[in-house]
C-alpha cells in the first residue's frame, strides 16, 4: 500500500496493530488475533513482525498448516523469528528432523546478528480480561443453544472492548445485530492538544513506562479518542480496556482508546516518546533498568526548606573551635558536599520521572565561588599576619559574628544551588531550560499522542468497514456485502478473508461461476485452509465438476484428517456419484469431529430425502437444534412436508426459510409452488414475478413462472420465458414439451410439431406425455399439474 494513502505513517500503525495482536493472543482470543493479523500483515507484507504475528496467530488458532506456509518462503528472505515460527510448526506436524535443521538455522542466524540485534520484551497479561470472559461465554451458551445468554455475553464482551471481532461474529450467528452505527460508533476526527506548561508527563492522570514498554493507562481514564461522543444509554460504550495488574509506566497518551502491549516494532519511535519532557533541562535522559524502584514509582520529592535544615543541624555536635580557622575550613567545605550532593540529588541522576538538577558546570561553578568567598572570611577573619591585634574578647566576638554570617551565607548559597533557575534571557547561556525548550518537548509529546489516536481511529475504522461486509452477509444481504468490500482499501481486497467472503456472497446470490473464481483465489492465496471449504465443495457439487471436488477432498483430508470440512468435500463427492450410503458415512463423520457442524446434518437429511422422508426430517430438526438460523434445513424441512402433502407445514417452513434469507430466488419459489397448490395463483404469481427480479438467471423460477402463466393464458409472456429457458438449457425436456404446448394452443402446429419430435428425441420417456397433448383439443390446457421433472 503506497504510504502516501495512510492517514499516519506505517511505523505508528504497525505499532498499535501489534499491541492489538498481543492484546488478543494473551487474553486467547485467537480468531480475533488472526483477523487483525491478517489485516496487518496485508498492509505490510514486507515486515517480518507482521509476518511472525500472522504467523503465530494462525499457529495458536490450531491452523498450522497455513501457518508453516506464511514464515516457509525462501531461505534468503527468512530470519531468524521465521525459522523459530517453523520449526514450531514442524515439531506440531511430527516433522522433528524439519523442525531441528530450522532451529539449527536459526542459533546460526543468531550468531551473526546477536551483536547488532537489540533485546526487547513484553510484559503477557495475567489476569483474565472481562471482555475475553464474556466473549467465550458467548461462544459457549451458542454451541449449547442458549441463544438469549449468548447474545447477552457477546453485547457485554463488545461494551467492554469492541475490538473483539469474536464477539462480533456471535452476534451475527445469532442475527441479532443491529446497524453498525449503533453498534461502532463513528468516531471524530482526532485533535492536536498541546499540552499545558504546567503539565508533566509523570503526572498521575498521565500513563507511564517500564523499561520493558508494556503500555498501560491509568484505570479508569478513557481514550480520547472517544471523547466528545454523545451515547445513549442503551449504545455500546466506547473500547476501554482495563487496567492490567501492577504498576507500569508509560510515555504513551492516556488517550488513545487501544491500551495493549507493545512488541519490538516500537523500539522504532521510543525515540520521540520515551524521554519526558523536563521543566528544567533538555539533556537527554538515560533509560533507567527495572527495580524495586521502578514498581514503587518515582521517590517523593524534598523540599528546599529542608536542605538548609539538614545544613544547620550538625553544627552543634561538631563543637568548632574558634581558635582554628584552617578546622573550619576544612568542615565547612564538607558541609556544603554534603548538602549538594544529597540523597535527593542522587534519586534526581537514577530517576527519569523526577526533576531534572542543574547543569553540572553550573553546581561546579557555584561550589568554587561559595569556596573561594569562604576562604576570602576566614583568611580576612583570622588568617592575616597584618591585622590590628585586638583583645580577647573583642577577638571572640568578631569571630562569632564572622562565623554566624558565614553559616548564614552558606545557606543561602545552598538554597540558590537547588532552587529553580529563574527564566534567563535569550542571549543568556542559561536559555536551555527556558521555556522555549519546554514547548518544543511538550510539542513533540502532543504530536506522539495525537498520531496515536490518528492510528488507532485508523484500525477502528477499517474495522467497522469490515463488521458492516459481515453483517451484510450474516443478514444474506449479498450485494450489500460485496459493495461493502468494493469501498475496502486495495491491499485488504486481495486477503483470503475477503475473497472467501465475496464467494460465499456469490454463492448465496445463486451466481456460481464468480463464486467458483473466488473461492479459486482463495486457495492460490492459501492452499492450505479448512475454512469455508466446505461451502466451496458444496458449490463444485452443483457445478458438477467431479474432478476438481476430488482434488479438493483429497488435499484438505491431508491437511487435516480430523477436520468437518474434509468430511463434508468427500461426502459431496461421493453424492455426486450418486453413491449415498457413502454420503451418509462420510457426513456422519464429519458430525463426530464437530458436533456443532448444523451443515453435516442437513447434507445427511438432503441424501435420506428420497429414501426415507423421517430420518431426513430428524436430520434436518436436529441441525436447527444446532443453529437455528440455518436456512437450509428449514428449505429441507419444507421440502419433506411438502412431499407429505403437508402444504400448511411445507408453508411455514419455507417461510421461516425466507425470513432468514430474504433474497434467494429458490425459496421464494418453493413458497410460490406451495400458494399454487393450494389454490392461490395470484399469490404465487407475485412470489414468481420476485424470485425472477432477484434472480433472472434462475431457471427453476422462471420455469414455474411460465407454468403459471400458461394456467392464466397469458402465452405470449409464456413463451418469451420458455424460449429464454431454452436458450440456456436446450436440452431440457420439460422446457421443450412445456413450448411445444405453448404453440399448439396459439395456434402454431407447425412449430409445435417440430418442438414435440426434439423432446422426443431428447427424452423418449416422454412418449406418454406427447401422445397425451396431442389427443386433447387445442383449447384445453391439457394437465396443469406441474411436472415434478
Amino acid at each position: 500500500m503506497d504510504p502516501s494513502e495512510l492517514p499516519v505513517s506505517l511505523a505508528v500503525i504497525a505499532q498499535r496493530f501489534q499491541s492489538l495482536i498481543w492484546t488478543c493472543l494473551d487474553s486467547d482470543l485467537t480468531r480475533t488475533a488472526v483477523f487483525y493479523a491478517e489485516r496487518y500483515f496485508a498492509l505490510a507484507q514486507n515486515s517480518h513482525d507482521a509476518r511472525h504475528l500472522y504467523a503465530t496467530s494462525l499457529l495458536r488458532e490450531g491452523q498450522t498448516y497455513p501457518a508453516l506456509c506464511v514464515v516457509d518462503i525462501s531461505r534468503q528472505d527468512q530470519c531468524s523469528g521465521c525459522l523459530e515460527l517453523k520449526a514450531k510448526c514442524c515439531s506440531v506436524l511430527g516433522r522433528y528432523r524439519q523442525a531441528q535443521e530450522a532451529l539449527e538455522e536459526a542459533s546460526k542466524e543468531l550468531a551473526h546478528t546477536a551483536s547488532t540485534s537489540a533485546s526487547s520484551s513484553r510484559i503477557a497479561r495475567q489476569s483474565p480480561d472481562p471482555a475475553a470472559i464474556h466473549c467465550r461465554s458467548g461462544a459457549m451458551a451458542l454451541k449449547g443453544n442458549l441463544q438469549t445468554i449468548a447474545a447477552q455475553s457477546f453485547r457485554q464482551a463488545l461494551n467492554l472492548n469492541p475490538m473483539i471481532w469474536e464477539a462480533f461474529e456471535g452476534l451475527c450467528a445469532l442475527g441479532s445485530l443491529p446497524d453498525i452505527d449503533d453498534l461502532f460508533p463513528p468516531l471524530p476526527d482526532p485533535n492536536k492538544h498541546p499540552l499545558h506548561p504546567n503539565d508533566e508527563v509523570n503526572k498521575n492522570s498521565g500513563p507511564s513506562a517500564t523499561g520493558a514498554g508494556f503500555f498501560t493507562p491509568e484505570a479508569g481514564n478513557a481514550g480520547n479518542l472517544f471523547r466528545g461522543l454523545k451515547l445513549d444509554a442503551n449504545q455500546i460504550q466506547p473500547f476501554r480496556m482495563p487496567r492490567l495488574p501492577g504498576h507500569r509506566d508509560s510515555h504513551v497518551s492516556n488517550d488513545s482508546p487501544f491500551r495493549f502491549a507493545d512488541t519490538t516494532f516500537q523500539q522504532a519511535h521510543r525515540s520521540s516518546r520515551s524521554q519526558p519532557a523536563l521543566s528544567g533541562s533538555t539533556q537527554p535522559s538515560v533509560t533507567r533498568p527495572l527495580s524495586s524502584a521502578d514498581e514503587a514509582g518515582p521517590m517523593p520529592k524534598k523540599l528546599r526548606s529542608a536542605a538548609p535544615q539538614i545544613a544547620l543541624k550538625p553544627s552543634k555536635p561538631l563543637k568548632l573551635s574558634i581558635d582554628d580557622p584552617l578546622k573550619k575550613a576544612r568542615t565547612r567545605p564538607a558541609l556544603m558536599s554534603s548538602n549538594s550532593f544529597s540523597s535527593s540529588h542522587t534519586r534526581s541522576q537514577s530517576t527519569v520521572n523526577s526533576r531534572a538538577a542543574p547543569p553540572a558546570s553550573k553546581n561546579a561553578a557555584v561550589t568554587q565561588n561559595a569556596a573561594i568567598r569562604r576562604s576570602t572570611r576566614l583568611l580576612s577573619g583570622t588568617g592575616s599576619k597584618h591585622a590590628p591585634k585586638l583583645p580577647t574578647r573583642e577577638r571572640r566576638k568578631q569571630q562569632s559574628h564572622a562565623r554566624s554570617r558565614s553559616i548564614e551565607s552558606d545557606e543561602d548559597e545552598l538554597e540558590a544551588a537547588n532552587s529553580p533557575s529563574p527564566p534567563a534571557l535569550p542571549n543568556s547561556p542559561r536559555s536551555e531550560g527556558s521555556p522555549s525548550s519546554r514547548t518544543l518537548s511538550q510539542e513533540q509529546a502532543a504530536q506522539a499522542a495525537y498520531e496515536i489516536e490518528v492510528a488507532d481511529k485508523y484500525i477502528y475504522d477499517l474495522m467497522r468497514q469490515f463488521a458492516g461486509a459481515s453483517r451484510a452477509l450474516a443478514m444474506y444481504h449479498s450485494q450489500k456485502c460485496l459493495d461493502a468490500i468494493e469501498l475496502l482499501p486495495q491491499t485488504q481486497q486481495q486477503t483470503p478473508w475477503v475473497l472467501s467472503t465475496v464467494g460465499k456472497a456469490h454463492y448465496d446470490k445463486g451466481e456460481y461461476g464468480s463464486a467458483e473464481r473466488a473461492f479459486r483465489a482463495v486457495r492460490t492465496l492459501e492452499p492450505y485452509r479448512l475454512w469455508d471449504m466446505e461451502v466451496y465443495s458444496t458449490l463444485l457439487w452443483h457445478l458438477q465438476r467431479p474432478v476438481e471436488l476430488s482434488y479438493l477432498a483429497q488435499e484438505l483430508l491431508n491437511i487435516d484428517p480430523r477436520s468437518p470440512q474434509a468430511w463434508i468435500a468427500i461426502g459431496n463427492l461421493f453424492s455426486l456419484q450418486k453413491e449415498r450410503a457413502h454420503a451418509l458415512t462420510c457426513f456422519r463423520r464429519a458430525t463426530q469431529m464437530d458436533p456443532s457442524c448444523a451443515y453435516a446434518y442437513t447434507l445427511s437429511g438432503h441424501e435420506t430425502i428420497d429414501e426415507d422422508l423421517d430420518k431426513a426430517v430428524t436430520f434436518f430438526q436436529t441441525a436447527l437444534r444446532v443453529d437455528s438460523r440455518h436456512y437450509n434445513a428449514w428449505y429441507g424441512l419444507g421440502t419433506c412436508y411438502l412431499r407429505m402433502s403437508k402444504l400448511r407445514l411445507a408453508e411455514y417452513h419455507f417461510r421461516k426459510a425466507v425470513e432468514i434469507h430474504p433474497d434467494n430466488a429458490v425459496l421464494l419459489g418453493c413458497v410460490g409452488m406451495v400458494a399454487e397448490r393450494r389454490g392461490d395463483r395470484e399469490g404465487a404469481r407475485a412470489l414468481f414475478d420476485k424470485a425472477v427480479g432477484i434472480s433472472p438467471a434462475n431457471a427453476l423460477v422462471r420455469y414455474r413462472r411460465a407454468k403459471i402463466l400458461i394456467s392464466a393464458k397469458e402465452y405470449k409472456a409464456a413463451i418469451k420465458d420458455l424460449e429464454h429457458l431454452r436458450n440456456f438449457s436446450p436440452e431440457e425436456s420439460n422446457v421443450v414439451f412445456q413450448l411445444a404446448k405453448v404453440y399448439r394452443l396459439v395456434g402454431d402446429e407447425v412449430k409445435s410439431a417440430q418442438l414435440l419430435a426434439i423432446a422426443r428425441d431428447i427424452s423418449p420417456k416422454s412418449m406418454g406425455k406427447i401422445k397425451k397433448l396431442l389427443n386433447t383439443k387445442k383449447d384445453d390446457g391439457g394437465d396443469d399439474r406441474m411436472d415434478e421433472g
